[in-house]
């Protein structure tokens, strides 16, 4: 069962809760999607619809349908393309056009790069100013026990399907790449605001900046406790 009563899960627990109830009753993975994500732009259909040696992207832009397997993965990637379809198929086109010109042999490029890390484990912040400083910073001490009541006027959305997949069983190192393009944050609609931003020239840039998740103050117990910050592996200075 997914701990929906979690803070991270907040934001997908309405859509998450109805998906999830028709699966665990039998209904396929890609079924229940397609009756529970009414917003999506893709039609989910089983993975053997695939053809072998097929790129999974390039036939996601070209036959608007996507393959699915049975597993948490596939299931937080389509209550994502249900959330932010705008975005997601902005990030669909920029993988299918590098595919088409560079083929799926070799090194993927910056661009392909960049979308599968935020694809897989990106995150939206909104967040007062000082906050963001730390943050661009790495001043962990600063931006978790020094400006913790700035947090009440924060926002953190997980985009990210494979960061979401590990928060069902949370641990303390898990990081999310928070979009960043300076000490601003998404303001109104997420998926209008990101989809506007997710063009090759950003993406090639990388935008991100890593924020260990457990690590928001109210989204994890021992972390009212300061020392929780003191782990180095977790919690790294900003290489000079």
């Amino acid at each position: 069962m997914i701990p929906w009563t979690a803070p991270w899960f907040a934001p997908w627990r309405a859509a998450g809760e109805r998906v999830e109830q028709a699966w665990r009753s039998g209904t396929p993975l890609h079924e229940a999607l397609n009756t529970g994500c009414h917003e999506s732009p893709v039609q989910f259909v089983a993975q053997r619809a695939l053809p072998e040696g097929a790129a999974y992207e390039q036939f996601i832009f070209e036959t608007g349908q996507c393959p699915v397997r049975e597993g948490l993965h596939d299931f937080f990637n389509g209550l994502v393309w249900h959330a932010f379809p705008r975005t997601k198929s902005a990030l669909n086109r920029l993988q299918a056009e590098a595919i088409g010109r560079d083929g799926i042999a070799g090194k993927r490029g910056a661009v392909r790069d960049a979308i599968t890390v935020f694809d897989e484990n990106g995150a939206l912040l909104d967040a007062p100013g000082p906050l963001w400083e730390a943050l661009l910073a790495r001043e962990w001490h600063r931006l978790f026990v020094e400006l913790r009541p700035l947090w009440a006027q924060a926002r953190l959305l997980i985009f990210g399907h494979a960061l979401l997949e590990q928060l069902a069983q949370p641990r303390k190192g898990l990081t999310a790449h928070v979009w960043a393009e300076g000490p601003s944050g998404f303001s109104g609609e997420p998926d209008a605001w990101l989809a506007g931003r997710t063009t090759a020239q950003r993406l090639q840039g990388k935008p991100f900046a890593p924020l260990p998740v457990l690590g928001v103050p109210g989204w994890w117990p021992g972390n009212a406790d300061f020392c929780f910050y003191d782990d180095p592996l977790v919690f790294r200075p900003r290489r000079a």
